[in-house]
């Protein structure tokens, strides 16, 4: 069986050799076996969970790094080496002084710590170790993203708590990144993968209605698909047509993001339109749109379905044309048209140019986070949710209205916008017009919109704004800003929302010692609290502020001309305070009016129910509390 193993060791290894061999010298190649040498003499004795020997595993890691990434020969030594360190007695000093300083930085980025120097967690500075070399070189990832990608096609081996746990990791930090780097085809595979062992029944109940589909619209695609190749061999384009079905992971995140079940999901495949851009002495753009003429002046097209990703990359480099045609069986297809060299760079993104300039930009943007993230220790249990907001799924482009381009993660705000194009912008955000339509700052954006901020020295950030953002820059900012605050001691309670003047006690708050629950006397939390810790109870002095605490009126009234005009002036113009909302109910001429705003005071608040008690019809103004009937 050893014998066997061998030749199957060298086999294996060959594969990389002969790879590589295509384009590296000879004295790489040297070197390359070399590595490959010192690492099988080093794992000689250790095996996989499978009884496997361990250099299967290095093997197939350079084998990732030199087939399906097209690394260079520095980075497959480091593949072949990546384990030496770790997990036997050779040193980091050991691959420098036989490979060179480049290779020993790549083994020791992607070498875990000794337990006892973790700062964090296991987890946390490993990613924080790995991501720190993204300020000097991609390489150390890729190596990284090789070896995840190795150990996840092997996971079946693991126990279910380990594949847990290496699966939660792939899902949330390696496949968005590889994402983010332009990996596509590692991204979808690390993806699914990561379903697979997270939720099996899912997955395997998904795989088989995607099976499904298949067979029951293979004669309608093989159809629709033979007849774009004929439009394109009748025009003289070279190119080639296939239908590509969305994998479980993609139509599982469709599922929830929509609330659809897998039958009504729209669009489980798509076709590709892939044409030889070397055909012609036409961009790839304009092909694509002859290629668009083409298809539209065949099939009807859906209306504003039309997405130009060649114009506007998406932020991992993603360029296509996709449009949405109606063939003859009478179902909207999804049609995506791209030259062979777009497909080319979303399988092998940020590795697919030597010298990278396709991604410099999102690299620099991304070693900014990453200082900001390191440097802020105090913000260490948020983390990987700050980094996780660089590597989103999907990215949308929006613009200044002097046009510039901003790059925001799909859902963003117009919050998210603001702090985008600068802090002092997003902290005193009051408004925006969105394509022209007034908007408040915590709308959605789609891609393309338009957007115009407008401010007010006298806005700020709120607590809740932090709910409404999704970019690491505005988050920033916002809890910057709030942590800035003056800490009160004091906090409100929920149940009866005290305004200060009232009538009220302080309870000591179990969950923070430090910190003092207002109630109301009459509350009926703090009856129930005072019965059980009387102990707790302490004397507040709750002053009035700038703070404005909302509160809602119940006005009832006789219904007559200027009655709205009348309420509105009793709170705007005569105490200048703004309103949230103003409801009314008329019924056989009685008006119910809900009115929400915001008071400095009880004493104020009194004052504005008096005064329109005053008012001429107004039978009752009564407070309401937050669970009382709306009108």
């Amino acid at each position: 069986m050893q014998q066997d193993y061998n030749q199957e060791i060298q086999n294996r290894a060959d594969h990389v050799f002969e790879v590589m061999e295509k384009r590296v010298s000879p004295e790489e190649m040297t070197r390359i076996r070399s590595a490959f040498d010192l690492a099988r003499e080093a794992h000689s004795l250790q095996k996989r969970k499978t009884g496997e020997p361990y250099i299967f595993h290095p093997i197939a890691v350079a084998n990732i790094a030199a087939e399906e990434l097209m690394l260079e020969s520095n980075a497959v030594i480091a593949c072949f080496l990546h384990d030496v360190v770790e997990d036997t007695d050779y040193t980091i000093e050991d691959i420098r002084s036989r490979f060179g300083d480049d290779v020993a930085f790549l083994v020791r980025v992607v070498t875990k710590k000794p337990t006892h120097d973790y700062e964090m967690s296991k987890q946390l500075d490993n990613y924080r170790q790995l991501l720190d070399s993204m300020q000097y070189d991609i390489r150390a990832i890729l190596v990284k993203l090789a070896d995840r990608l190795h150990n996840m096609r092997t996971l079946a081996s693991m126990k279910p708590e380990k594949q847990m746990k290496i699966a939660g990791e792939t899902d949330y930090f390696y496949a968005p990144l590889a994402n983010r780097l332009g990996l596509y085809n590692i991204k979808t595979e690390l993806e699914n993968l990561s379903f697979r062992f997270r939720c099996p029944d899912e997955y395997e109940d998904i795989s088989d209605l995607i099976a499904r589909h298949v067979a029951a619209n293979k004669d309608n695609l093989e159809t629709f698909r033979t007849q774009i190749q004929q439009a394109l061999d009748e025009a003289g384009i070279k190119g080639h047509v296939r239908v590509d079905y969305r994998r479980p992971f993609s139509l599982w995140r469709k599922m929830k993001k929509y609330g659809d079940d897998f039958n009504h999901l729209k669009y489980r495949h798509f076709v590709e339109v892939v044409f030889d851009e070397t055909q012609t002495h036409l961009s790839e753009k304009e092909m694509a749109m002859r290629i668009y003429c083409i298809l539209t002046d065949r099939f009807k097209e859906k209306h504003c379905s039309m997405s130009n990703y060649i114009d506007a990359p998406k932020e991992n480099g993603y360029q296509s044309i996709h449009v949405k045609l109606l063939p003859d069986f009478g179902r909207w297809q999804e049609v995506h048209i791209s030259s062979e060299s777009m497909i080319h760079q979303s399988q092998y993104g940020c590795a697919a140019e030597r010298n990278e300039s396709n991604i410099l930009h999102w690299i620099e943007k991304f070693r900014k986070v990453l200082r900001d993230t390191l440097n802020s220790k105090k913000h260490d249990d948020r983390y990987m949710e700050d980094i996780i907001t660089t590597f989103y799924n999907d990215d949308i482009q929006v613009f200044t209205p002097t046009g510039q381009k901003i790059i925001l993660p799909q859902n963003s705000t117009v919050l998210d916008f603001a702090y985008e194009v600068h802090t002092g912008l997003g902290d005193h955000a009051k408004y925006a017009l969105i394509n022209g339509r007034l908007e408040p700052v915590t709308s959605a954006l789609r891609r393309g919109d338009v957007i115009e901020i407008f401010t007010d020295d006298n806005i700020h950030p709120e607590p809740d704004w932090i709910y409404f953002v999704h970019t690491f820059k505005a988050k920033k900012a916002i809890r910057r800003y709030l942590e800035s605050r003056p800490k009160s001691e004091y906090c409100r309670c929920r149940e009866c929302n005290p305004i200060p003047g009232e009538e009220v006690i302080g309870i000591q708050n179990h969950y923070g010692p430090k910190m003092i629950t207002i109630h109301k006397r009459d509350c009926r939390e703090a009856i129930s609290m005072v019965s059980s810790y009387g102990d707790d109870v302490v004397s507040v002095d709750f002053k009035a502020d700038e703070t404005l605490y909302p509160v809602t009126l119940k006005v009832r009234a006789v219904d007559r001309s200027h009655l709205f005009v009348d309420l509105v002036d009793s709170i705007t113009n005569t105490f200048r305070l703004s309103m949230e909302s103003f409801n009314t109910k008329t019924e056989r001429n009685i008006v119910v009016c809900k009115i929400r705003f915001g008071v400095h005071s009880y004493s104020e608040l009194k004052s504005i129910m008096n005064h329109i008690a005053a008012i001429d019809g107004v039978d009752e103004v009564r407070r309401l509390d937050d669970d009382d009937p709306v009108l």
